[in-house]
Formats: structure tokens, C-alpha cells, sequence
């Protein structure tokens, strides 16, 4: 199924960025595809300044003590860490007619995800109970999206060299710190950020748009 008819499909790396003034871009973005048939999709590639980003699963006054900004967003899920070493993907894709469908969108992100942790030589993999993209039971992707009149938004994060103390300080997705893994982690020689983030973008085009 292809998620993105649109004419154009904007990849724009915005590097290493502060989290709030993406957000800010990010819903600017989300708006004008939504208003304007001619606007692109597009697909945001970050690495962010460390913070705390906590869904609609949980409350932002549980993890105030944890000392780097804490932001409420709008997708699913619940707390999560963003930092460097870390690759983000937001794609702003506008749904029509049958790619009206959350749970098959969903799907794709985490197939775009296990794809391109494959060919650095990590078997990812789903797990029925929690969304995201897992290796040996442990979780290397944490996924979250949301939808403004049909206009997806935020997207998926991929660990590949993030420093994994940070999720020991609190529940990462209500789920035990401990299964939080990272690409460094599981290979002997860790693939540069730079590589990942190509390979990651490049999958994601080819899904959202077959």
C-alpha cells in the first residue's frame, strides 16, 4: 500500500537540533500539507539535544525530576528519551482513501525500521505486545506517531549509539529500562550515525511511497 501520493517527497536532514524548535517546524509543516494540495510530503531526519517526550499515555509531572527539558506531545504512547546518538524520522505524510489506516501505517514504520537495522546485521524484529522495533527481545526503536486531519506526524526514533543510561532513570514506555538496546550495543564495530540515518530515510521513502 503506498502511504504518500503525493507529487513531491521532501527528505530534509535538519541535523543535530533542538527538539521544541523542530516541533514548532514540524506542525507548521503538518498544517500547510493539510491546507494545500500542492505542499510536498515530507520526511524530517534529526538528532536531538537530550530530552524527555511524554504521549498521551502517561503525565509530564512524573518525570519533572529527571533535570533536561520534559515536553508533552500529541502522539500515542508514553515517555521516551531522545539524545544524540540517536537517529529521529518524522515523516508528514497526508493519508487518502484506503492509507486511511493507523494500524497499517504503523506497520510500515516498523518494517522500514527492522529493514534497516538488517543491513548493518541485526536481526529486528516485531513484538506483538508493544510497537516499536526489538533485537533479541530488546527494544532498539521506539515508535509514536499522531495525525492532524489526515496528516501524519512525530514518527520513529532508532538507538544507534545513545548513551542507554538515560533510560535506566525512568520507565521508557512503561516498560523495564533494561530492555532498552541500541545498535553500538549489539554490534561489535557500531555503524557511523551518518549511515544509518541514510539507510533509515531511504527504506522509509521506499515504504510510505511502494
Amino acid at each position: 500500500m503506498a502511504f504518500s501520493s503525493a507529487a513531491q517527497f521532501e527528505t530534509l536532514d535538519l541535523g543535530r537540533a533542538d527538539y521544541a524548535e523542530v516541533t514548532e517546524r514540524m506542525l507548521q509543516w503538518v498544517d500547510a500539507r493539510a491546507a494545500q494540495a500542492g505542499e510536498p510530503d515530507r520526511l524530517l531526519l534529526a538528532e536531538f539535544e537530550p530530552v524527555i517526550t511524554v504521549g498521551r499515555g502517561a503525565s509530564v509531572s512524573a518525570y519533572r525530576h529527571l533535570e533536561i527539558p520534559v515536553y508533552e506531545v500529541s502522539r500515542g504512547g508514553k515517555a521516551t528519551y531522545h539524545g544524540p546518538g540517536q537517529v529521529v524520522a518524522y515523516p508528514l505524510v497526508q493519508l487518502q482513501g484506503k492509507a486511511r489506516d493507523l494500524h497499517a501505517y504503523l506497520h510500515a514504520l516498523e518494517q522500514a525500521l527492522i529493514e534497516t537495522v538488517r543491513r548493518f546485521g541485526l536481526a529486528g524484529e516485531r513484538d506483538p505486545r508493544n510497537t516499536g522495533c526489538w533485537v533479541s527481545g530488546r527494544k532498539i526503536a521506539s515508535l509514536g506517531v499522531a495525525v492532524r486531519r489526515w496528516v501524519t506526524y512525530h514518527g520513529v526514533a532508532l538507538n544507534v549509539s545513545t548513551d542507554l543510561s538515560w533510560f535506566q532513570r525512568f520507565d521508557p514506555c512503561g516498560l523495564n529500562p533494561d530492555w532498552m538496546t541500541s545498535m553500538a550495543e549489539e554490534l561489535a564495530h557500531p555503524p557511523a550515525l551518518e549511515e544509518v540515518k541514510a539507510e533509515l530515510a531511504a527504506r522509509l521513502e521506499h515504504i510510505l511511497r511502494a
